[in-house]
């Protein structure tokens, strides 16, 4: 989620938590992580989303966040381990990057020899750390303009992604990146807001009842979570720039 004001991701999440284990088959692990000012708030477990009482938690507890990035687990490589859990945070040019993957890397083994290394045994931590150590490699110690960095961004994606599937999320609490390999959609919300229908379980929301006229959102997902909502598809190979709820 990318918005333009701190907003809670409650009704998403419902929604999203249910296809960890219960509508859908990611049952190894998940986590979500909040931006909050320069913090971040990360919560993952390696039990699936619907039987995790930190998942129930998230559900109840309406966190405000104006960039979150959320993950259900299918393994592909890589133990079920708390350290294999989405999303990865680690720090670059004094802030909180924030990253997540869906797909299968295969014959990926970039050099890692910088600052930033994996703990864990999978694919996607790797290519977070390749990624942001070919950033600061790029750019040195200074935190380049959005415009330079999604140039960048779409270079190293693009190389990633002759390895095999490569759909990802990565936000530094300004922006949120995301690239499609195979499967992503977007929906924007904003004024005027009208009712949404889970399509995991039985819920709807009237977002007039709960924001300004002014309030903008964009959901990405991997899979549509409404069913009565318009969500626009990624093209393969795409990668889109959120900022404050809408793509730039």
């Amino acid at each position: 989620m990318n918005c333009n004001v701190p907003t809670d991701i409650v009704f998403s999440f419902t929604g999203f938590a249910t296809r960890g284990g219960g509508t859908d088959e990611h049952n190894d692990g998940w986590g979500i992580a909040f931006f909050e000012g320069r913090g971040v708030r990360h919560f993952v477990d390696y039990q699936a989303a619907v039987a995790s009482p930190i998942a129930d938690l998230i559900k109840r507890c309406p966190i405000k966040s104006t960039n979150v990035i959320a993950h259900i687990r299918k393994a592909t490589q890589g133990s079920i381990a708390l350290e294999n859990c989405h999303p990865f945070v680690r720090e670059l040019w004094g802030r909180y990057w924030v990253f997540a993957h869906n797909g299968d890397l295969k014959n990926f083994a970039p050099v890692l020899d910088g600052a930033f290394r994996p703990v864990g045994s999978t694919d996607s931590e790797q290519a977070f750390c390749y990624v942001l150590q070919q950033l600061q490699r790029r750019f040195g110690d200074q935190l380049p303009a959005l415009p330079a960095l999604r140039s960048a961004l779409a270079e190293l994606t693009s190389e990633i992604a002759t390895h095999g599937t490569f759909n990802m999320m990565l936000s530094h609490g300004g922006a949120l990146f995301a690239h499609c390999s195979t499967n992503l959609h977007y929906i924007i919300r904003q004024y005027p807001f009208a009712q949404a229908q889970l399509s995991d379980n039985d819920v709807s929301v009237d977002f007039s009842q709960v924001t300004t006229p002014n309030d903008r959102v964009a959901i990405i997902v991997t899979e549509p979570l409404t069913t009565n909502e318009h969500w626009t598809r990624f093209a393969a190979g795409e990668l889109k720039v959120f900022v404050d709820g809408a793509p730039v």
